[in-house]
């Protein structure tokens, strides 16, 4: 614990001292605006039934604009849907352990499995909902109710993300209104997002290779030029 004797001045520690509260923005009004709509729903049309994952797709769905609450949306429901469907076999084969292999070996498998699964969509930032989901279902639902559970939790997610979006179009924002969006031109909308994410997703591919992959393959270039010029002389 550092020795309150060696800081000259303790408060520069804490922002509590200069601290402000922060203004109203569009962003926080329209969290809590479907968080209350998807609570009632459930409530009362679903008759009380669970609404966690609804509201975390709600949430996820909740951007500056439209086409930013679709990118975090989709981000959730691909991964909540590439990881439910995944883990309805590997939870079977992690609990029964046949051919004698370890759970943890499914488990691991599973795993990988759902990040080749996003990376083959294209859905690279999707990887971490799909994970998510994975491990929720894997160790805090009981085998009887894992299909019903995990389909459950799909169709939950895809409900608050689109839930979220027609809030988007009923009452976009400065930028959405500025560009036209409404009602009418919600599936026209959805298209260009779409679009948009894979060209995102194709980025963050690109830099993550361009940050991590061009050193390795200069010196397995290298390499390789070695072994061709050894094998000449």
């Amino acid at each position: 614990m550092l020795d309150r004797a060696e800081v000259k001045n303790k408060w520069k520690l804490t922002p509590l001292k200069n601290f402000k509260s922060p203004r109203l923005t569009e962003r926080m009004w329209r969290t809590a605006l479907v968080v209350l709509i998807t609570s009632i729903i459930y409530e009362y049309p679903l008759e009380g039934r669970n609404p966690c994952f609804a509201l975390i797709g709600a949430v996820y769905g909740v951007g500056s604009q439209f086409e930013e609450g679709f990118h975090n949306g989709i981000n959730r429901v691909i991964g909540t849907l590439v990881g439910g469907l995944l883990v309805i076999p590997f939870y079977k084969l992690y609990t029964g352990q046949p051919f004698g292999i370890p759970g943890w070996v499914w488990l691991v498998a599973g795993v990988c499995l759902v990040l080749w699964c996003n990376f083959a969509l294209g859905a690279d930032s999707a990887i971490q909902p799909g994970i998510v989901i994975y491990f929720v279902v894997m160790f805090t639902v009981g085998k009887e109710r894992v299909l019903l559970y995990t389909i459950a939790r799909i169709l939950d997610t895809g409900f608050g993300v689109l839930l979220t979006l027609l809030l988007y179009v009923l009452y976009p924002s400065k930028y959405d209104k500025a560009k036209g969006v409404s009602l009418k031109t919600f599936w026209a909308e959805i298209n260009n997002a779409f679009r948009s994410y894979k060209s995102k997703n194709r980025t963050m591919r690109k830099k993550e290779h361009e940050n991590f992959g061009t050193d390795d393959d200069k010196n397995f270039s290298f390499i390789i030029s070695k072994i061709k010029k050894d094998k000449h002389l």
